[in-house]
């Protein structure tokens, strides 16, 4: 397996950098649309090159507030989510200019809590759907809401429509992404919310990724009866994108040593708080890539030119994973390092571009002029 180091640490990686610490904490298919086609002539297999580059062609707009989620419109525009405003602002990535859509009633920002995931209805061109998960005064929830673009700016989001709720909150590991697969249903990475017992219970929501319809029940499909659980033994995903091949992929925060890439198995066991990075016992999947924590606490990813792209909160860099099928093909590669600050959220924008969202305003980065604020990047 490859790792991107082998240096340990003590340093934990909680929402970004340890339990209760102050430190640091995706694909156009993650936000309702089907994962891209390998180009013409390449095999969807094709081992990408060992050794990539990252280029950040401009900032799209800057003087953003606790940016979290990101979904891109059908137009190119994009939708981002405030976790302590619990604001939901479209910005227009020719110019640069935020309209506020509104105000997600019933968040309760705390901790890592707040308003954080945002995805679009796999139906989003006739019912104008945004779903978004959050954190409310009792639990982390799922809500649906309507879009409705001749309102006047602040009052374009609907009242909210609570598909799913009861998934576990805490002060921190919190999980918060959500992306609708290209088999159209809606996954969910959660974390454990600081109780380590609940990711080996197959009967909490918990230390999960779940797989719901759109609708918010269990997906047909999956593992276990009756269920929403897709995989379980995590302690808190934030990273969740599919590559050409529709294999699912999923970034996790570590505690002392190790964060983790693992390539998805439905039912499978991802071993927290058994295990952390790489096991030698049978019953727990082990994951393709593991940083030390103070190099990732790993919160989006996109799939783009062969490689999964991570970014990397208290880490502050973007890590690229080439694949070969669900192994890495080479050692992960790091950019961008320590340039912008913490990166919370990237996706794939088609073909070699992606989105880039720093996260210096969310109470553990140090905010300067222009923070948080959205790049275009390329990479290869």
């Amino acid at each position: 397996m490859a790792a991107a180091t082998l240096l340990l640490t003590a340093g934990c990686s909680s929402d970004d950098g340890g339990s209760g610490s102050s430190g640091g904490e995706e694909s156009a298919s993650s936000n309702g649309t089907s994962p891209q086609s390998p180009p013409s002539g390449q095999a969807a297999d094709a081992t990408p090159p060992a050794k990539g580059s990252v280029n950040v062609v401009r900032t799209v707009t800057e003087d953003l507030d606790s940016p979290w989620g990101l979904a891109p419109l059908p137009d190119g525009d994009l939708l981002v989510s405030s976790r302590d405003e619990a604001t939901i602002t479209r910005v227009d990535t020719e110019t640069g200019r935020k309209t506020e859509l509104g105000e997600v009633p019933g968040v309760s920002p705390a901790g890592e809590g707040g308003l954080m995931g945002l995805a679009l209805s796999p139906d989003y061109a006739s019912d104008h759907m945004i779903y978004a998960y959050f954190t409310s005064a009792s639990d982390n929830r799922i809500v649906r809401m309507l879009y409705e673009e001749d309102k006047a700016s602040g009052e374009q989001l609907g009242a909210p429509d609570t598909i799913f709720r009861g998934i576990p909150k805490g002060f921190i590991h919190n999980g918060g992404r959500i992306a609708f697969g290209p088999d159209r249903m809606l996954y969910a990475g959660t974390g454990e919310s600081g109780e380590e017992g609940l990711s080996q219970d197959e009967d909490s929501l918990g230390g999960k990724i779940l797989r719901l319809t759109p609708e918010g029940e269990p997906a047909p499909g999956n593992p276990f009866s009756n269920s929403p659980v897709y995989s379980y033994g995590h302690r808190n995903v934030q990273g969740l994108a599919w590559d050409s091949e529709q294999r699912l992929f999923a970034a996790e925060f570590g505690q002392d040593t190790w964060d983790e890439l693992n390539a998805i198995k439905p039912g499978d066991n991802y071993g927290w708080p058994e295990a952390e990075g790489t096991s030698d016992n049978a019953a727990y999947h082990n994951p393709i890539a593991q940083w030390a924590t103070d190099d990732a606490s790993p919160s989006g990813i996109a799939y783009a030119e062969g490689s999964v792209w991570m970014a990397g909160l208290k880490g502050e860099r973007l890590w690229r994973i080439p694949l070969k099928g669900t192994e890495a093909s080479a050692d992960p590669q790091a950019f961008l390092e320590g340039e912008y600050g913490r990166l919370r959220t990237v996706v794939s924008a088609g073909s070699d571009k992606l989105w880039l969202v720093t996260s210096e305003t969310d109470g553990r980065g140090s905010p300067s002029g222009g923070d948080d604020r959205i790049l275009e990047v390329r990479v290869k």
